[in-house]
């Protein structure tokens, strides 16, 4: 019998519009980044660079409502109507570093900055 892969993530529907970039086997903690990656799920593209400067200052934090149960509680996470949070640095960095190749590959395609959105996001 012969077996059929699927695929995992999404195909862009407008690749020519599409800066990607991915990251694999890398050392981090699965918990950490998923939450890292769910808050920055749809921000669009400056926001989100400066959104993870200011966790890495820890003047803003990343809300956990997802496996929460031995974080802490911060004033921080009121912003997102939560009370736990953290400021993962590993993650962070992580992230900050994945969004800098989706910056090199968008200039690469002649694609503005400002103009880009997170649409796609998976850990």
């Amino acid at each position: 019998p012969r077996i059929k892969m699927v695929k995992y993530c999404s195909a862009p529907k407008d690749n020519a519009n599409t800066a990607r970039a991915k990251g694999s086997d890398l050392r981090v903690h699965f918990k950490n980044t998923w939450q890292v990656a769910d808050v920055l799920r749809g921000m669009p593209f400056v926001k989100a660079q400066k959104y993870l400067e200011d966790v890495m200052e820890h003047k803003r934090c990343i809300p956990y409502h997802r496996f929460s149960h031995a974080a802490g509680r911060t004033p921080q996470a009121k912003e997102f109507g939560l009370t736990q949070g953290r400021w993962p640095r590993k993650s962070v960095e992580l992230f900050q570093n994945l969004l800098k190749n989706a910056e090199s590959n968008a200039d690469q395609k002649g694609l503005e900055v400002k103009d880009l959105k997170l649409s796609h996001v998976v850990v």
